[in-house]
């Protein structure tokens, strides 16, 4: 019995711990969560090209960019403010304006068919803007950016998200999601 008050007792800690990932994670994550979606869900952003499929309706389907105001105007849909929704959230949105319209029952799927680029610059060899791809982290940004000059500050990094003008400042020892649009600096090292 007291070895089993000892367990719980010593797991406390390790369960408190638990939350911290949701306390420190970036305030992307919690615009997610407050949209109804997934933790990590990737969220439509402009630049975003996405293909827009209404079965029945040839007329509609298509492949769509959004802008750089995070709308796309879709026939018989009118215009649409899609930054910041899932996938899955603009197909209910799609739908729920086609049957404003003409038709009845419509079906639709969005895909997103290319991502916005990220912007890595400073300390880096190849500054410059780079393919997203899901899951990119800063690491993966440093890498694509042919790694750090050797002036480089290698314990941390600026990062501005899209549509925002505040660079937050991250541990490089912290696995830091990027998403389309994002800037990352490296910044110099200072002796």
């Amino acid at each position: 019995m007291a070895y089993r008050i000892l367990c719980v007792l010593a797991s406390v800690p390790l369960l408190a711990g638990c939350n911290t990932l949701a306390a420190e994670a970036p305030s992307v994550f919690a615009s997610e969560r407050s949209a109804g979606t997934s933790y990590g869900a990737y969220l439509l952003r402009p630049s975003d090209q996405i293909r827009i499929q209404v079965y029945d309706d040839p007329n509609i389907t298509g492949e769509y960019q959004i802008d750089s105001g995070g709308f796309i105007s879709i026939p018989l849909a009118g215009r649409l403010k899609v930054s910041g929704l899932a996938p899955a959230q603009l197909e209910q949105a799609i739908v729920a304006r086609l049957r404003e319209g003409m038709l009845k029952k419509p079906s639709v799927n969005v895909q997103i068919i290319s991502y916005g680029p990220v912007y890595v610059h400073g300390e880096v060899k190849r500054a410059g803007d780079f393919p997203y791809k899901p899951g990119l982290t800063v690491m993966d940004a440093v890498a694509l950016a042919g790694g750090y000059t050797y002036r480089a500050d290698e314990g941390k990094v600026f990062v501005r998200r899209a549509g925002s003008n505040v660079e937050q400042a991250y541990p490089l020892d912290r696995r830091v999601p990027i998403y389309p649009g994002d800037n990352v600096r490296i910044p110099e090292r200072f002796f």
